[in-house]
């Protein structure tokens, strides 16, 4: 009779592997700080005339007299072939850019949006 033979498998402990290290990246995002206009007022020679009698200085009353303009005046100083706010910007308070978004805006409330973001460039 044969003899019977039994294999004892050996209980091998698994291979120790090393954690890789994850490193994490971090993006610092820096501000800059921009150095903020001053504010340019207009002479009296310069002010802006609405139609409804008010007189602005500046690009803050603009901004105020935009708040509460009545559709009539806006259009009365906007129209398809002129933009009396942009140009006033543009030539006598000397903001380009503001002027150049000024010229898109086709009612007092997008006009006044406008206004109110370029004002932040500006140290009052």
């Amino acid at each position: 009779m044969p003899k019977k033979v039994t294999i004892v498998a050996k209980k091998v402990a698994p291979k120790k592997v090393a954690k890789k290290a994850t490193v994490k990246k971090v993006t610092t995002t820096k501000t800059k700080k921009v150095a903020k206009k001053p504010l340019v007022y207009a002479d009296n020679a310069s002010s802006f005339w609405l139609s409804d009698g008010q007189i602005l200085n500046s690009l803050i009353a603009l901004d105020d007299a935009l708040r509460a303009m009545k559709k009539e005046v806006f259009l009365h100083h906007v129209q398809d072939n002129k933009h009396d706010f942009a140009d006033w910007v543009d030539i006598v308070l000397c903001d380009a850019a503001c002027a150049a978004d000024l010229r898109k805006a086709k009612t007092p409330k997008t006009a006044h949006t406008v206004v109110t973001k370029h004002l932040k460039v500006y140290n009052f």
